[in-house]
C-alpha cells in the first residue's frame, strides 16, 4: 500500500505548538521525526486545530503550494482536517488525548487527516469529515479505509455526554453512520492515557503527568 502512517512517542520529543523559548526545540523535534521516517519537512503540512469559536468541523483541501506550512514555514491554515490528492505530501497532526483519523481512498489516492476530539465528536465530526470527502471529492465511503490513532480510553477519559463511551467507540459509530464499512476501520489498541510512551493532556491536568507535551501522527502517500 502506498499509504504510510507514522506515530511519534515521548522518545521523539514533544510536538506541541508553543511560542517563546521552546519553539525552536519543538520545531526541530517535528523536523527530526519526519526525517527519521524519510519525509522531507518541506513536503509536510501541519494540521493546526484552533479552539476559538464554536465550529470544530472545518475541512480544507490543499495542494502543493501548502507544502511546508506550519513545518518549515509560518502556519497559515487552521482546519480540523486537511485533504491532499498528490503523492509525497505529508499531513502532520499533533495530538493530546484525541484521535488522529487517517482516511484513505486507494483507487483515487485521496488522503485526509482529521482531528477527532471531544468537541469535534459532539458536533458529529466523524460523520462530517466523511461527508466532506463524498461531496467535495465524489468518493464512495465504502471504498475509504480508516486508521484511528492512539487516544485516551474510557477509563481515564469517558465521554459523559455519550453514556461514558470512549473516543474510539464514538468515532467508529459516526464513521459507520457516514457509510464507512466496519472492516475498513482499523483502531490502534493503545490507550495514550495509560501507555507512558505517549503524552496525555488530561493526565497533565490531573497531575498524573509532569509535562504537557503532544505526540503526533503523520500520513503520506508515496
Amino acid at each position: 500500500m502506498p499509504l504510510k502512517i507514522f506515530t511519534s512517542t515521548r522518545a521523539d520529543g514533544s510536538m506541541k505548538s508553543v511560542i517563546g523559548d521552546e519553539k525552536d526545540k519543538v520545531d526541530q523535534s517535528r523536523k527530526d521525526f519526519l526525517i527519521r521516517n524519510n519525509i522531507q519537512p518541506d513536503n509536510a503540512t501541519l494540521v493546526r486545530v484552533a479552539y476559538e469559536g464554536n465550529n470544530y468541523c472545518r475541512y480544507k483541501t490543499i495542494d502543493n503550494t501548502s507544502k511546508g506550512d506550519g513545518i518549515t514555514k509560518q502556519s497559515t491554515i487552521i482546519s480540523d482536517a486537511l485533504v491532499v490528492n498528490k503523492l509525497n505530501h505529508a499531513l502532520f497532526l499533533p495530538l493530546a488525548d484525541c484521535i488522529g483519523a487517517v482516511l484513505y481512498e486507494p483507487t483515487r489516492n485521496i488522503l485526509m487527516v482529521s482531528h477527532l476530539g471531544r468537541q469535534n465528536l459532539e458536533q458529529n465530526g466523524g460523520t462530517s469529515c466523511v461527508e466532506y470527502l463524498t461531496k467535495q471529492h465524489k468518493l464512495n465511503p465504502v471504498n475509504i479505509i480508516v486508521w484511528l490513532s492512539p487516544a485516551a480510553g474510557k477509563t481515564n477519559y469517558p465521554l459523559f455526554a455519550f453514556d461514558n463511551c470512549s473516543l474510539h467507540e464514538l468515532a467508529t459509530k459516526q464513521l459507520m453512520d457516514a457509510g464507512i464499512i466496519k472492516k475498513n476501520i482499523n483502531i490502534s489498541p493503545i490507550d495514550s492515557s495509560i501507555d507512558k510512551n505517549y503524552y496525555s493532556h488530561s493526565n497533565f491536568v490531573k497531575g498524573m503527568q509532569s509535562d504537557d507535551g503532544r505526540f503526533a501522527i503523520v500520513a503520506i502517500i508515496i
